[in-house]
C-alpha cells in the first residue's frame, strides 16, 4: 500500500513519538525503513564476507536511483561520498589555463563550493562572488554582470541553506551557456522535498546527497554530468572506480570510463548505499510532487503564524522564492535554538535566523507546538 504524507507516513520516524522535528535542511530524520536497511547490509557482511558483486550492484542501483530522481540517464549520475568530492572532481577537469580561468559563486553557496574553487586560485583561477541585495535575493542582473567569456563554471544553488531563497537556476544555467561557459547546481537543499528535472533547468551539472531531505545519512552523494560533457571533462582526482573496468586492477596506466562515472573516486561507500537506496525508496513511494504540495501548504501555514506572532522572516516570499526552509531573524538565535530545544522542538541557526525546515512527515501538530514556543520567546525574536 502507497504511503501518503504526513500522518500516514510519521510513524514509520520513531523521533515523532517524542520530539517536533524540523530540521530537514540539516539530517532528514531517521526512519525504520533506513534502520533496516543498515541491518540488512551488516547481516549480509556478516554471512558472506567480501560480497563485492552484490556491492556493486548496490552502487549501480544508487546510480540509476539518483538519476530518476534528475530526469537523467544512470550514464549521465557520478555516484560520490559527497558533494565535496564531485565538485573537487569536477574542477580537476577544467582547462583553467585555456583563457577561460573565471569561477563564478554566488554567496549563498555552501562552504565546500566556495573553498573549492578558491583553491583553484593556486591553478591560476580567478574566483567571482555574486552577492545578494539587501532583500536576500540575487537578482539575474548580479550573475549576468559577472559572467564573460572569460567564465569557465559558473556556480549556484538551488536553495540557499543561509535564508532558504530558491533562485531561479534554468535562467542562471541559460546566463552561463549565453557567455560559453557551463553551469553547475548545488540542489542538495531541494533533491527530495522539490522537483528537479535536469532537462528543464537546462543545467550542465547538478550536485546532491542524501544527508537532507532524501533522509538518509552523511556519506553519499552525486552528480548528474550532461552527456556531451564527458569527453570533454577529464578529471585529474580519480580512483579506481571510475576506471573504465574497476576490475582490472591496472596501475600501469589512466583509462576514465567513458561517462560520468569517470568522476566516481575509490571504494563507494557502501553501507550509506543501502541507507541511501532505502531514503529515496521513501521519497519516491510517497512521490515529489505530493512531497511538495504537502510542505508548502505546512510552510504557508508556518508564514502566516510567524506573521501573527510579528516575527521578521528573512526568507524572500515571492510565489517561487522558497521551498521548505523558513528562517526567521533572532536576536541571539543560537539562544533560541536552545530555547527550542528544552522543549523538545528540534531545529537549527545559520546568519543570526533560526532555521525551520519541514518535510513530508511534519503535520498541523508540529507548527501549532513551533509557534507556540516561539510565542513564549518573543525576546529572543527580533
Amino acid at each position: 500500500m502507497t504511503a501518503t504524507v504526513g500522518a500516514a507516513i510519521r510513524e514509520r520516524f520513531p523521533i515523532f513519538a517524542h520530539t517536533t522535528y524540523a530540521n530537514s535542511c540539516s539530517q532528514g530524520a531517521l526512519s525504520r525503513d533506513v534502520r533496516e536497511a543498515y541491518e540488512q547490509y551488516l547481516s549480509g557482511w556478516d554471512e558472506h564476507g567480501a560480497a563485492w558483486e552484490h556491492w556493486v550492484e548496490r552502487a549501480e542501483a544508487a546510480r540509476g536511483a539518483f538519476a530518476r530522481l534528475v530526469n537523467s540517464d544512470p550514464e549521465e549520475v557520478a555516484v560520490t561520498t559527497s558533494v565535496s568530492q564531485a565538485v573537487s572532481a569536477l574542477v580537476s577537469a577544467l582547462p583553467l589555463e585555456q583563457g577561460r580561468n573565471r569561477i563564478v559563486i554566488s554567496e549563498f553557496e555552501f562552504p565546500t563550493v566556495g573553498q573549492i574553487a578558491h583553491a583553484q586560485e593556486l591553478r591560476g583561477a580567478e574566483v567571482v562572488h555574486v552577492r545578494p541585495d539587501p532583500d536576500g535575493r540575487i537578482p539575474l542582473e548580479r550573475f549576468a554582470e559577472a559572467i564573460d567569456e572569460r567564465t569557465a563554471l559558473v556556480c549556484c544553488t538551488a536553495i540557499s541553506y543561509r535564508t532558504g531563497y530558491r533562485l531561479d537556476v534554468a535562467q542562471v544555467a541559460r546566463l552561463a551557456h549565453e557567455r560559453g561557459a557551463l553551469c553547475l547546481a548545488d540542489s542538495y537543499q531541494a533533491a527530495g522535498a522539490l522537483p528537479l528535472d535536469v532537462r528543464a533547468l537546462g543545467v550542465d551539472l547538478l550536485t546532491a546527497g542524501t544527508v537532507k531531505y532524501l533522509l538518509a545519512s552523511a556519506g553519499l552523494a552525486f552528480m548528474y554530468v550532461r552527456e556531451g560533457l564527458h569527453e570533454r571533462l577529464l578529471p585529474t582526482q580519480t580512483g579506481w572506480f571510475a576506471d573504465e573496468d574497476i576490475f582490472r586492477m591496472d596501475i600501469s596506466d589512466y583509462s576514465p570510463a567513458p561517462d560520468a562515472r569517470r568522476f566516481d573516486s575509490g571504494t563507494p561507500p557502501v553501507p550509506n548505499i543501502y541507507a541511501g537506496l532505502a531514503g529515496i525508496g521513501l521519497v519516491t513511494e510517497v512521490g515529489i510532487a505530493a512531497i511538495e504540495t504537502h510542505v508548502r501548504g505546512l510552510v504557508d501555514g508556518l508564514l502566516a503564524g510567524l506573521d501573527e506572532l510579528g516575527a521578521t522572516v528573512t526568507t524572500p516570499r515571492g510565489k517561487e522564492e522558497y521551498g521548505p526552509l523558513v528562517c526567521v531573524a533572532s536576536t541571539d538565535a543560537p539562544a533560541l535554538v536552545r530555547a527550542l530545544q528544552s522543549e523538545r522542538i528540534v531545529t537549527s541557526e545559520r546568519d543570526s535566523s533560526v532555521r525551520i525546515s519541514l518535510h513530508l512527515y511534519n503535520v498541523e501538530e508540529d507548527l501549532a507546538r513551533i509557534l507556540d514556543a516561539l510565542s513564549r520567546q518573543r525576546l529572543l525574536l527580533a
